[in-house]
């Protein structure tokens, strides 16, 4: 099993910054791919961006290239989403999740999710 633990949303304006904290605990010994994804209200759950258990293989879903950035700190069983020049339209709740094995896209291929936090930008 493996407990996972958001924090950092928050009310930020247009063109702000805020950095997503994903805090995981339990059986991370095994080789975890880390995703962060996202649901506004009305819509499916939609994937962000997603690391590899190394952190070398990166990827961002073209909504927020080249403004958010992943980041996992294994030694101190962490993940980031670091987001820059925010826009009204990434208005959600953002969740971490965790698979076994390789990166995913799909939201039914990881098992353990966050409860979620909350990132509101005004215009």
């Amino acid at each position: 099993q493996v407990q996972l633990v958001e924090s950092g949303g928050g009310l930020v304006q247009a063109g702000g910054s805020l950095r997503l904290s994903c805090a995981f605990s339990g059986r991370t010994f095994s080789i975890y791919a880390v995703g962060w994804f996202r649901q506004a209200p009305g819509k499916e759950r939609e994937w962000v961006a997603v690391s590899s258990w190394s952190g070398v293989d990166t990827y961002n879903a073209d909504a927020v290239k080249g403004r958010f950035t992943i980041a996992r700190d294994n030694a101190k069983n962490a993940v980031y989403l670091q987001m820059n020049s925010l826009k009204p339209e990434d208005t959600a709740v953002y969740f971490c999740a965790f698979r076994r094995g390789t990166i995913s896209y799909y939201t039914n291929e990881y098992p353990y999710w966050g409860q979620g936090t909350q990132v509101t930008v005004s215009s």
